[in-house]
């Protein structure tokens, strides 16, 4: 697997995914690209470095394996202002007169009136990245890439851009560029991840999704579940708390036992939050069990009692490494 494309629904944490799958790549001796393609600069507040410009920076290194060796992550921030004026001066030399364009509002202008080009310019710069070789001297060569992608509604769209080409440009250098990019898209080296949380609606869009990516012939990896709870109770504890028949006196006996000062009204809250997470927990295994159903490889992330920070993307990174998605 060279490209591993991840999305999900807004939310869902696809973001902190991406970047935990690049480290985990990371950790297992490859040398990995982080792109980002939606502008929010989610990578440089994630692992906490300045703002990326439109180059390749170093910004991270995996664990050591076995072996001690470990690789790099390089991130990269494509807009497609940027692309296509390096898209200008590669193929037609406009170097200059490209900045001119610029400073006139007519790559804005472009990139904004056909989307479909839009997206074209940014999956080039990704494909650049995933074909290079010994030939491009000076360029750093990745053994991995993954893509921060747009949400899953939009997935498919944004991957399968000769089909939105289609009435915009028949023949010509962005069609061809285009035709050539999907050559990589659909190829076995390339994986399409999907990220959800376990809520009924973001794993419809998920499945809805996988539907979608399959009829448009792009290849599906994995489901990764983010942000798990932990299971702190078992299914008998649950299913007791479920038809309140946990025992009032027995409760407020170990809240004794704690020193604590208890009332009616302690007892009744901690019911009623044990009820509220017996039916969470209810829902959670039922999404569980669509997603097992979806006929692709699922892994779990859990969530992060101190929220996000480069530490927890290690953690998440071990956590798909011995998953296997690395």
């Amino acid at each position: 697997m060279r490209l591993h494309v991840v999305t999900g629904k807004g939310g869902t944490g696809k973001s902190t995914v991406a970047a935990a799958l690049a480290l985990a790549l990371a950790s297992t001796g490859k040398n990995v690209l982080l792109c980002e393609v939606e502008g929010r600069q989610g990578i440089a507040r994630m692992f906490d470095v300045e703002p990326l410009p439109y180059e390749e920076r170093r910004i991270a290194k995996g664990l050591p394996g076995p072996d001690g060796r470990t690789g790099q992550v390089y991130a990269l921030h494509i807009d497609a202002e940027s692309a296509l004026l390096e898209y200008l001066a590669m193929y037609y030399k406009l170097g200059r007169a490209g900045k001119a364009l610029d400073r006139f509002g007519v790559i804005d202008f472009a990139t904004t009136i056909a989307p479909g080009v839009r997206d074209v310019l940014l999956t080039g710069k990704v494909y650049e990245a995933a074909q290079r070789n010994a030939r491009n001297k000076g360029a750093t060569q990745y053994d991995a890439i993954v893509l921060d992608a747009p949400p899953t509604g939009r997935i498919t769209q944004f991957l399968n851009v000769n089909g939105e080409l289609a009435g915009i440009a028949k023949v010509g250098p962005i069609k061809s560029q285009a035709d050539t990019v999907m050559t990589l898209f659909r190829s076995p080296r390339t994986a399409v991840h999907l990220v959800t949380v376990l809520e009924e609606m973001p794993v419809q869009e998920t499945a809805d999704g996988i539907q979608d990516l399959r009829r448009a012939h792009l290849p599906v990896g994995g489901v990764v579940v983010n942000l798990v709870r932990p299971r702190d109770l078992g299914a008998a504890d649950l299913e007791a708390v479920r038809k309140d028949m946990l025992d009032r006196e027995a409760v407020a006996a170990d809240l004794a036992k704690a020193k604590l000062d208890v009332d009616h009204a302690m007892v009744d809250s901690l019911l009623a939050e044990a009820r509220d997470h017996a039916e969470r927990r209810a829902l959670e295994d039922s999404q569980r069990e669509v997603v097992a159903g979806l006929d692709v490889p699922a892994y779990e992330l859990p969530r992060l009692a101190g929220g996000v920070d480069i530490g927890g993307l290690y953690e998440l990174a071990a956590a798909l490494k011995e998953q296997g998605l690395a």
